[in-house]
């Protein structure tokens, strides 16, 4: 049982626990990765000359790297080299709500059909469902911006502003997370799934999540130093703001909820300046 992250849910009777990398590998076919995107690339360095030559390997992780702009799969492929068998779950999926066996539906995107299809057949269950996907670019890009939104919406509420505010606030968001991943190659219908919109939808709307607390934090004056202290996990969306707020730049691509987000974090913007300056912005057509 984790007692301090899952109180009450108990792990399975054959899940066994290593304190050696080599251990729990030793054997193994299949990898899931669950680590922030700021240790995505060293875990896979430490883990390459431990895996078979078949082994296939996914992940969990959100996020761009930071001052590279790199996907997760663009990492991998780095890493581990372009041919091997790869895969990204994502979605809107609170770990509290899987430990108790609540219903869930997620997204597995894949270079390889069958891998994708076999991670769906075995993640699968009762409670527990997996579609699959061949638009890695699209999954992630979802998984990474959403967090980013996810802070502007907590700090939306804590300021008051609101449920006009916030389904505005969600509505454009999707807009711009469709526009940056389809500058990068991804498909637009995958943002209407589980990993554009209902990811965004779940992290945006319930205190489960932690970006939306760390907003929930700022609006209130506290600094990003003390929410984290408060929030004692990593918010992957502070990270990422910096992170998609260099991806946006460099593409050129408009994505103005993002870019006060990465004010507030980074440039001591206030929150409610952030929410003036996107209210004075020229008016244009929606689409």
């Amino acid at each position: 049982m984790n007692s301090r992250y899952l109180p009450g849910a108990t792990f399975p009777g054959n899940l066994e626990a290593f304190v050696e990398l080599e251990d729990c590998l030793a054997g193994v076919g299949d990898i899931l990765v669950v680590v922030p995107s700021h240790a995505f690339r060293e875990i896979l360095e430490t883990i390459k000359p431990l895996l078979k030559d078949n082994a296939r390997v996914c992940w969990a992780t959100k996020g761009f790297e930071l001052h590279t702009g790199k996907l997760p799969h663009v990492v991998a492929a780095e890493v581990l080299g372009a041919d091997r068998p790869v895969a990204v779950l994502s979605g809107p999926t609170f770990a509290k709500e899987v430990g108790e066996g609540l219903p869930t539906a997620l997204t597995i995107a894949a270079n390889d059909e069958a891998f994708a299809q076999d991670l769906a057949v075995t993640l699968s269950g009762d409670n527990f469902r997996a579609y699959t996907s061949d638009d890695i670019v699209g999954v992630e890009v979802g998984g990474a911006v959403k967090n980013v939104l996810a802070i502007g919406a907590g700090m939306s509420d804590g300021l008051g502003f609101g449920a006009n505010t916030r389904v505005a606030l969600i509505t454009r968001g999707l807009v711009e997370m469709t526009r940056l991943g389809v500058a990068l190659g991804a498909k637009r219908e995958t943002f209407m799934g589980l990993a554009g919109m209902g990811d965004l939808m779940l992290t945006c709307t319930d205190n489960l999540s932690r970006n939306r607390r760390m907003g929930l934090a700022l609006a209130s004056g506290k600094s990003v130093e003390d929410a984290q202290e408060e929030i004692q996990q990593v918010v992957e969306g502070v990270l990422a703001a910096e992170a998609v707020h260099e991806v946006a730049e460099n593409l050129g691509i408009e994505m103005p909820i993002c870019h006060q987000v990465y004010r507030i974090l980074y440039e001591g913007a206030s929150p409610r300046e952030a929410v003036g300056a996107l209210m004075r912005r020229d008016l244009k057509s929606e689409h």
